[in-house]
């Protein structure tokens, strides 16, 4: 086949009319161009009826000044588009620059990512030869919401954000994600044993959500144990869903452990808007070298097909690469002797992917996506608005002296309509009242006033307090309010209290 295949436009007409699908793209950096080079041939010799509006992101455009890594106009082609195939980028080593993933599916709203992770025992090398789990991450809060402070000389701070809305929102589509491909389990890993309001709230939307499908199988874990489950016997589960930062980390084990990251591709779904990914980075280092396994961004095209209602194309591009993966025909990345039966290289393996194209796999069951929607009508349920009552105030103050005692006596007599000291914590563990010597001590503490008459006291009754405070010459980095909603208190208790 004459490689220039890869240079080709898209002409395909459907019936005696050209339809148009407009998709945007970016070649990204590294390996990038090639293996988005190689996907869109296979796209066009499949017969796909796009258009492709290309952007520039990645680091030509971060190098040029631009810390976010995409310039403002790019954003109009994604607005109009409203798809996005994105190959791998690279991000400059040094402080200053924001992650164009994470940026892009903020402000788009692509709260749900979505990574099958498949064995292809035994053509590809695992040692989990039945595996088949969809890892289901929330993709727009948690500590991903980049919030973080330099507080005190020793101690820096990330927010880690949970709503409600979010939450049920990546939930929600887990399950209809579950009905809809004939899943029978969803299984939920948080640490809500340890972070009981934020990691506490997404199980307990869990539970709430999880109600709703009772032909769907149920389970939590805390995610430690979840974890080693999932890298020991992944056979165990079918749909996972995470809050962000758990499923960054784990769906790239579960991608892994099928036999190579390489293989991998997402897609990032939110309401009107979708991107597609490869999960691997950019690879420098071989890029132009013609061995970049193009696969993980062809899965990642063949899940966009779907998303776009090219269900038939979408199946005929899988089982062709299946097909292709069967033969033999294999990059270096997971060329193994014993199984493999050509090496190739980038281009090599796109042809032998187009030369397939109309067969299906012997080996691998063919895979159907007749009735695959990607496209979910999420509702969130309003929340109720909560009888909210102010009785305290936690301070958080940088002080130098690592004696809780010393601080104590610096503000324990301090008192403001009945707000009075309760507790001092250090990194959240108690150290005053009744704290123990040999707690480390940072220069970062938490004072908690609250209010001993049980009632609820004014905002300008804590400006007071604070005011107070800072009379005597006390470092005020940050407050968090302490309240009731419903009667019940929104905050924790201190570590050994």
């Amino acid at each position: 086949m004459n490689t220039a295949i890869i240079e080709q436009t898209l002409t395909t007409k459907v019936g005696q009319q050209e339809k148009r699908i407009p998709i945007t793209i970016a070649y990204g950096d590294g390996i990038g161009p090639e293996i988005m080079k190689a996907t869109l041939s296979i796209l066009d010799a499949a017969g796909a009826p796009l258009d492709f509006d290309e952007i520039e992101i990645g680091e030509k455009v971060y190098l040029n000044g631009n810390t976010a890594g995409i310039d403002a106009s790019s954003w109009d082609s994604l607005r109009k588009t409203r798809v996005f195939l994105k190959a791998p980028i690279t991000t400059p080593q040094g402080g200053g620059y924001k992650s164009l993933n994470v940026t892009t599916r903020k402000v788009l709203g692509l709260y749900a990512n979505i990574r099958p992770c498949v064995s292809y025992h035994p053509y590809i090398k695992t040692k989990h030869p039945v595996m088949d789990v969809v890892i289901v991450r929330e993709n727009e809060e948690d500590l991903y919401a980049g919030i973080e402070h330099q507080q005190t000389d020793e101690v820096v701070q990330c927010l880690k954000l949970i709503s409600k809305p979010g939450t049920e929102k990546i939930i929600r589509y887990a399950f209809e994600y579950a009905r809809a491909y004939n899943r029978r389990k969803v299984s939920c890993f948080t640490k809500d044993n340890i972070m009981k309001m934020t990691d506490g709230l997404f199980h307990k939307t869990f539970d709430e959500v999880g109600a709703e499908y009772p032909e769907i199988v149920k389970e939590h874990l805390i995610v430690d144990i979840g974890a080693a489950k999932l890298a020991e016997t992944p056979e165990q589960f079918d749909v996972v869903v995470m809050p962000n930062l758990y499923g960054d980390i784990l769906s790239d084990v579960a991608a892994q452990i099928t036999g190579s990251v390489g293989l991998g591709g997402s897609a990032n779904i939110g309401q009107g808007f979708a991107m597609f990914e490869a999960i691997h980075g950019s690879a420098p280092d071989i890029a132009g070298l013609n061995k970049a396994n193009p696969s993980g961004l062809i899965l990642a095209a063949v899940q966009m097909l779907v998303h776009i209602g090219q269900n038939e194309l979408a199946e005929k591009i899988h089982n062709a690469w299946l097909r292709t993966i069967e033969d033999g025909i294999h990059t270096a990345d997971i060329y193994k002797l014993e199984v493999s039966k050509v090496a190739v290289g980038t281009i090599e393996f796109t042809e032998a992917v187009i030369e397939r194209l109309g067969q299906k796999p012997e080996k691998f069951a063919p895979v159907d996506y007749s009735h695959s929607i990607a496209n979910f009508n999420i509702k969130v349920t309003p929340v109720k608005p909560a009888i909210k009552e102010l009785v305290g105030v936690d301070v958080f103050l940088h002080y130098k002296d690592r004696n809780p005692e010393n601080l104590a006596a610096l503000i324990k007599d301090i008192e403001q309509s009945g707000l009075k000291l309760t507790m001092i914590t250090n990194r959240g563990t108690k150290v005053w009242p009744d704290g123990f010597p040999e707690t480390f001590c940072t220069d970062h503490w938490r004072c908690r006033f609250k209010n001993e008459m049980k009632n609820g006291v004014s905002y300008q009754v804590v400006v007071d307090l604070l005011q107070k405070i800072h009379n005597r010459k006390l470092d005020i980095i940050k407050t968090e309010n302490l309240y009731l909603m419903d009667g019940k208190p929104m905050f924790t208790a201190g570590q050994g209290q």
